[in-house]
């Protein structure tokens, strides 16, 4: 069994989809910018809040007004990143189970570091040893300086842990980390487009992952 489990926060722990689109197109809205459906923003999304409004402004926008959407962007997911997020069906009964067996539990996502905060207080108290976001000075995933400040933090060896994601970003953060990765098929992306990006091993649903945890290496 690992003594660490690292996990990606969006689309692996939480689905956040409804709150991400919600906000973002509220402030596409507002900018008077056309607004995208939630499936649009869900592949915008993996890379960081620059990036998902990167691509959700009309690609021709100047760098200055990209920061500026981003910077209203922020303040406003900030108010409403807990309207309709919600953890996914049996996320937090693992995470339980895995606490129980004495495994370590950490989240390095690269969600701005100020939700990450407030979402692991309001989902998931006590239950994290852990977690970090997108910070200043930091490079963010696939990057794997979160990772290695988590190994280094929690005292755990590269060959006794291991990273959970649903994207490609997670896959080649890894990767880059030189750790074992689990990819899950239920969050953000589709089981194909995580083996065409290079996952080898994929749970379908939380069941399939907690007999990976709880039995594997």
């Amino acid at each position: 069994m690992y003594k660490l489990a690292i996990f990606d926060l969006d689309g692996t722990i939480l689905d956040t989809i409804d709150d991400l689109a919600d906000s973002t197109n509220h402030i596409l809205a507002i900018n008077n910018y056309p607004t995208h459906s939630k499936e649009d923003i869900r592949s915008f999304v993996g890379n960081g809040i620059y990036m998902l409004i990167k691509r959700a402004l009309p690609k021709d926008t100047a760098e200055e007004e990209v920061l500026n959407v981003q910077k209203q962007f922020s303040a406003y997911y900030k108010q409403h990143c807990c309207d309709k997020t919600k953890p996914y069906q049996g996320i937090i009964e693992l995470l339980e189970q895995l606490k129980k067996h004495s495994v370590k539990l950490a989240v390095v996502s690269n969600k701005g570091d100020f939700a990450v905060k407030i979402l692991m207080d309001d989902y998931f108290p006590n239950l994290f040893d852990y977690s970090v976001g997108e910070k200043e000075n930091v490079r963010k995933k696939p990057a794997p300086d979160s990772v290695n400040e988590v190994l280094r933090v929690l005292n755990v060896a590269l060959q006794d842990s291991v990273y959970i994601g649903d994207s490609e970003v997670d896959i080649q953060t890894a990767k880059n980390a030189k750790m074992d990765c689990i990819s899950v098929s239920y969050g953000f992306r589709e089981k194909q487009y995580l083996i065409d990006n290079g996952a080898t091993v994929i749970c379908d649903n939380i069941d399939q992952l907690k007999d990976l945890l709880l039995k594997g290496k």
